[in-house]
């Protein structure tokens, strides 16, 4: 009996086995393609130190970046050097790689499959996607398979091949465990998450399905340790190429802008708009002369579907959006008012700042609110051309349902229960109508940034 059950137990062993993916064929064949990119920089200082990591990278987001001595202090002349990977996407030799690879660099090289080793020239880069697009002077040269993204599945086998800590060719495999990831400071990319070990020096590398394509950029790692011990993510290909073409056309990417600022909706905003479930992005302001002020677009309104492509949560919006030719016709699906409705709007581009509402001081006049425990004034002039809009400003707030509701002095009321709120009269007048014992939404602008807040009135 126990003979059989080991027999049993080598068999299914042996079985599992069995159905393991195997990587060689994939490896040889996909390795002539990428590349070592190491680069080098003149010293900006007479002092060592280490390699600065971008700014406008949280300190829990670190990019893969190997931090090499800056210099000595002596002041020589000593040039540092970045290492990271990159794959090419075109005989002619243009090699794609991630931004914070290659930037601030002097000089940019590229070491092939072959060990020659050729300077690059920078086509263009994309701060916003983390992308560089490279070209060197070459013919005939091997070239990776682009595969398409979007038909990427979450629990798919993946291969990165890459220079982690320098060592060329290094080869990890690990599965897809989420799609469409937004990332802090990363408004227009939908990473793709992954299990597979990336390390310093795998940036810009690529990222193959089991087919041998190229379905995606490792470009970020969520670590506590500073290595593989973490999440990995990669942008994904089809994001990239788009990036690739217009880099090509013009150096530089041009993005679609809806303007609109939103926000999640949760469980009680869900509840006070009528919907039957928390999805779709919340309209909190629009931008005054904006594609979206054109189109019609509402304060309020909930982006439920953009160009067919459905909104689940807020963050999906500027995915979708920012893929857009600016100039394009789209077609927007929102639910206002408890009602679906239907708009067309003309993408605009992106603007390179976004203006943010300034915040302000206390008014004049104000009155006591028992029914909400808040004390609310009238806005002056001065704050309604500084604040652009109308409403009135909170005071105080005691306990009850404001403070409940999370109200704190400042917050400017803009809107209750799709009411617009243009002067103290109104604010009390629409108070007294808010039905009791249900969530209801409730405008405000708190700090220059507009946001709905769910208020519930128990009388």
């Amino acid at each position: 009996m126990k003979q059989l059950l080991c027999f049993c137990l080598l068999f299914i062993s042996a079985q599992a086995f069995s159905q393991l993916p195997d990587f060689t064929d994939l490896v040889e064949q996909a390795s002539p393609a990428v590349v070592n990119i190491s680069t080098t920089q003149k010293p900006s200082g007479r002092f060592g130190g280490q390699m600065d990591i971008p700014q406008n990278i949280p300190d829990f987001l670190r990019h893969f970046i190997p931090q090499q001595p800056r210099g000595n202090p002596r002041g020589h002349s000593q040039e540092r050097a970045s290492l990271g990977s990159g794959f090419i996407v075109s005989k002619d030799g243009y090699v794609l790689t991630n931004n914070h690879v290659i930037e601030g660099a002097d000089h940019i090289f590229v070491r092939l499959n072959d060990r020659r080793e050729l300077e690059a020239k920078l086509i263009g880069y994309d701060p916003s996607s983390d992308l560089a697009l490279l070209k060197v002077e070459a013919n005939n040269l091997p070239t990776v398979e682009v595969g398409n993204s979007e038909k990427l599945k979450v629990g798919e086998w993946v291969v990165a091949i890459g220079s982690p800590f320098g060592f060329d060719y290094s080869v990890t495999a690990g599965i897809v465990s989420a799609k469409g990831r937004s990332l802090p400071n990363e408004n227009y990319v939908p990473f793709i998450q992954t299990d597979v070990a990336i390390n310093p020096g795998n940036s810009g590398g690529p990222l193959f399905n089991l087919e041998g394509e190229v379905v995606g950029i490792n470009s970020q790692i969520y670590t506590r340790s500073g290595g593989f011990m973490g999440l990995s993510f990669a942008i994904p290909m089809n994001v990239a190429m788009e990036v690739v073409s217009q880099l090509k056309e013009n150096g530089v990417v041009s993005r679609g802008w809806l303007g609109v600022a939103i926000q999640e909706v949760d469980k009680n905003l869900a509840e006070s708009f009528g919907l039957s479930k928390a999805a779709g992005a919340l309209v909190s302001q629009v931008v005054q002369n904006g594609p979206a002020a054109a189109a019609g677009l509402q304060s309020g309104d909930i982006i439920t579907e953009f160009n067919g492509s459905d909104v689940v949560l807020s963050s999906d919006l500027p995915h979708l959006v920012g893929r857009v030719r600016p100039g394009t016709k789209s077609h927007l699906k929102v639910i206002r008012n408890g009602k679906s409705k239907r708009l067309s709007v003309i993408i605009g581009e992106l603007p390179q700042d976004d203006n943010i509402l300034a915040s302000n001081r206390m008014p004049q006049q104000s009155r006591q609110i028992n029914r909400l425990g808040i004390e609310v004034i009238g806005l002056t002039a001065s704050q309604k051309k500084q604040f652009d809009t109308q409403g009135v400003l909170v005071k105080s707030v005691s306990q009850g349902p404001g403070a409940n509701a999370g109200l704190i002095n400042g917050d400017v009321i803009t809107m209750i229960f799709s009411e617009i709120i243009r002067d103290v009269d109104d604010f009390e007048r629409v108070v007294k109508q808010v039905p009791s014992g249900r969530y209801v939404p409730m405008q405000i602008v708190r700090r220059g940034t507009p946001m709905f807040i769910t208020l519930r009135v128990n009388d």
